[in-house]
Order: structure tokens, then sequence, then C-alpha cells
């Protein structure tokens, strides 16, 4: 979003320094002007100039939102997906129509049949279900048709409510896993797949904008029961005090990004606290709180700080054109920026390093510049691209690009060379055992 700068000090305004003419006619200009806003901001203005859709309206969008996912969702060879089902499905539910309120949810089902986690709308309900990975806290999959968890996210609701690493869940506000899935899995599928399945568990875990979760979960101790939203709707609050934090570890530097990858802003400080910490012998750059992504010139910017020539670090590729059937790819090179750190580096991944983290994670691996550790990442597809509805103007997002490692790895399948998986026992933050952290410490040779 372009945004226009304040004005930046005193400006000259013509009509205010014509100092009598601006008495003399002061009162009726702001009687006026006052009456003016008025009838802009009554209820009957306000309704003219925003009627509400027709259903030819609804029609039309919908069909524009099918055939740009049809043309270019850059995914569908690895889904299951019958996107010719999908327009049956729900086409036909636009004829008993009539709000925008019921047109998002109609959208949000028709969009889930990607099971995406990449793919969204700009706008939601409050009953809508809370976006993945950012607006989750555990991370489970179904493992011999039970629902393991396998990582939960420091810090947040699930880890403060007693969820640990290993445990499985049982039941969501008292129905059975397999029952409270059913609304979340996609009914287009040509065959099942357990892709689908693990997506619509983590829909159902993640929960909506108002409903406190309540999870009974079974542990090695027995029957438990977790109440991640107890102390409020954290997911929907999310704040850090810092877009990063700096310390050292004896001789080792280490930098976290706080999920501020998408802030140009970051750039700065970034290399403010890579200049405090150049005398290090070793640097660890954790990346396992950026799960909202970020964009290319911020990962960029921190990749040149690196390296010593201009050099590839992953890899485009768009979707076959559908009448020539042919595709287009490119690698992105990225540049050194500023004084180089030269000594070794670790990066440290998870489950909540997303989008622009899995580049960063990718990039540092492809340049060769630092070892990735820890277990696998959200696994997102693509770089998304953004559209928007003629009629309603509701916004949505769809992986596009297909992205790569420079060696043709798929982004999503890259695997950290050091895998360290989240323990049952352990903590992946700076209040417990950090398994991940000790490892890259190892790493780099130093004591704490």
């Amino acid at each position: 979003m372009d945004l226009i700068p304040a004005a930046r000090g005193p400006h000259f305004c013509p009509v205010a320094a014509r100092w009598p003419f601006f008495t003399s006619m002061k009162s009726r200009l702001l009687v006026l002007l006052v009456g003016l806003i008025g009838m802009w901001l009554s209820p009957n203005r306000a309704a003219a100039q925003k009627p509400p859709l027709t259903r030819p309206q609804y029609q039309e969008d919908f069909v524009y939102f099918w055939n740009t996912i049809r043309t270019s969702y850059g995914y569908f060879p690895s889904k299951q997906t019958d996107w010719e089902q999908v327009q049956a499905l729900y086409q036909p539910q636009l004829d008993t129509l009539s709000s925008r309120r019921a047109f998002v949810r109609l959208l949000e089902n028709a969009l889930a049949e990607l099971y995406d986690p990449h793919a969204g709308l700009s706008t939601n309900r409050p009953d809508s279900r809370r976006l993945v990975p950012t607006g989750c806290d555990v991370w489970a999959e179904f493992v011999s048709g039970k629902a393991v968890v396998r990582a939960v996210r420091p810090a947040f609701g699930a880890e403060r409510s007693g969820v640990r690493v290993g445990m499985v869940v049982a039941a969501v506000n008292g129905v059975p896993v397999d029952e409270a899935l059913k609304p979340f899995l996609p009914r287009s599928l040509r065959r099942p797949d357990a892709a689908a399945r693990n997506f619509a568990l983590l829909q159902l875990l993640a929960g909506d904008h108002l409903t406190p979760r309540v999870w009974s979960l079974q542990s090695a101790g027995g029957p438990f029961i977790a109440h991640p939203d107890d102390a409020g709707m954290q997911l929907e609050n999310s704040r850090y005090p810092t877009l990063l934090e700096v310390r050292r570890i004896g001789t080792v530097g280490y930098i976290k990004v706080n999920n501020s990858l998408f802030d140009n802003g970051l750039i700065a400080p970034f290399d403010s606290a890579l200049t405090a910490l150049g005398n290090t012998q070793g640097l660890i750059l954790d990346l396992r709180e950026t799960p909202s992504g970020g964009n290319t010139t911020v990962a960029r910017a921190i990749m040149g700080r690196f390296i010593e020539r201009e050099a590839p670090y992953q890899r485009h590729e768009l979707p076959e054109d559908v009448q020539t059937q042919t595709r287009r790819s490119w690698l992105e090179l990225v540049a050194p920026r500023g004084v180089r750190y030269a000594a070794p580096v670790v990066v440290l991944v998870g489950r909540w390093t997303g989008s622009m983290g899995e580049g960063l994670a990718i990039g540092f691996d492809a340049l060769g510049r630092a070892t990735v550790v820890g277990p696998e990442m959200a696994r997102l597809n693509g770089a998304i691209y953004s559209y928007k509805l003629p009629n309603s103007s509701i916004g949505f997002s769809i992986p596009v690009e297909r992205l790569f490692h420079v060696n043709g790895q798929p982004r999503e399948a890259f695997r950290p060379p050091v895998y360290v998986a989240p323990v049952a026992d352990g903590k992946d933050s700076a209040n417990g055992p950090d398994p991940a952290l000790q490892r890259a410490l190892s790493l780099l040779q130093v004591r704490k």
C-alpha cells in the first residue's frame, strides 16, 4: 500500500494568508462545511454510496475468482483438487446468496479446497479460521490415525497451557477430532490426500477469532485438558517489543528476527546489530518466529551482508501458459551490501519460519554462507500474487510462482541439513532447554 507522507513542517495556505477575507467569511464557511460533512456521513448517504451487490455481480466476482485461480495457481500439479468440481460445488450456492458476509464464507470454503495455507482472502469474518502459521500456536499431524503434536510455539497459549510435543489431541471443544475435522476437509478431491487431512487438522486447532479453544489431550501422564485462550485471544493481538533481539552468547552473536521480514524498517537495526557483533567468532540468525513471511528487499539486504560477490539464492518458475504450454523460470540474485560479516553463521528455523523466512534459509544454504539447523519449516508454497474482485473489491492471494532452491529442490520440500526435532521436554525459547540453539552453539564450537 502506498502512503502519502505527511508534510514536514509549516506549509503555505493561500486561503489562510488572506486574513481579511478569511475572517469575514469564516462563520458562513464553517456552517457550510459542517452541513456538507453531516450530509456525507449520514446513514442514507452511506447506503447510497455503497448499495448491496446484486446476484449477477456476485456471479461475476466468483467467475473472476475461479478463473484467476484456474489459470494462475502454481501448485495444482501437487494437489488432488478437481478445480472444475469446485465450480460445480460452489457456484450454484450463489443463487441463494444475499449478503457480503455469506459471500466471504463461500470464497473461504472454495479457497480451502486447495488445502494451501499460503492462499487467503484480504478480509474475514469473526468466525473465520485463524491464519496458519501466523495465527496458530501448535503444529500437529496425523500419525497412525492419531493427531500428534509435532511442535509448540514458544510463549503462546498452547505452551502456556501445558501442551507439549508428543501429546495426542483427542477432542476439540468436546468434539472428537475425527468428527470436528469434517467441516474443514476439502470436498473436491480426486482421491484422498494425507496433506489435505493435515491441513484440516491445523485449521481445526487454530480456531476462530471468537471461540476460546478447549483441547482434550493424551499425554504420557494420562488425560490432559488445555485451555490455550484462557489468557485472552492472544493470537489476535501478537505484539513484539522490538523488530529483532540481539545478544552475545560467549563469543557468538545472536540475532532473532521478531516476525518483521516484511518491514523495510528492519534493515537499519539489522545493520546496526551486525556491526555491533562484528568481532564475534560466529553468528546465530534465529528465524523461528517469522510466520508472516516478508519481502525480497529485506531478505536480500540481510543476505547481502554475508557475501563477497553477486550470486543466485533461489529459483522462480511460473506455471505453464495455458495456450502455449510453455513455462518461464529464472534465478534471483543477491548482491553484496555493506561491510561483510565473514565468520561462520548458523540459521535456526522451525515450523513458524514461513514464506520469506524459508526463502532466507534456502538462500543462505545455496550461497554456502550458513548451516541451517532445526526441524521442518512451515512449508508454504511459492510466491503469492494478489488480486481484487471487480464488484465486491474483496482481495485474495494465491501462490503463483513456484520457488526452488538453486539446486532444483522445491522450497517447501527443504529439510535442514542439520535436523533437530523438537523434543517433548524441551522448549525452543529462552525460558527453557533449546536443543536447536544448543546444536548451533556446538557447531560454532563455543561455550556459553
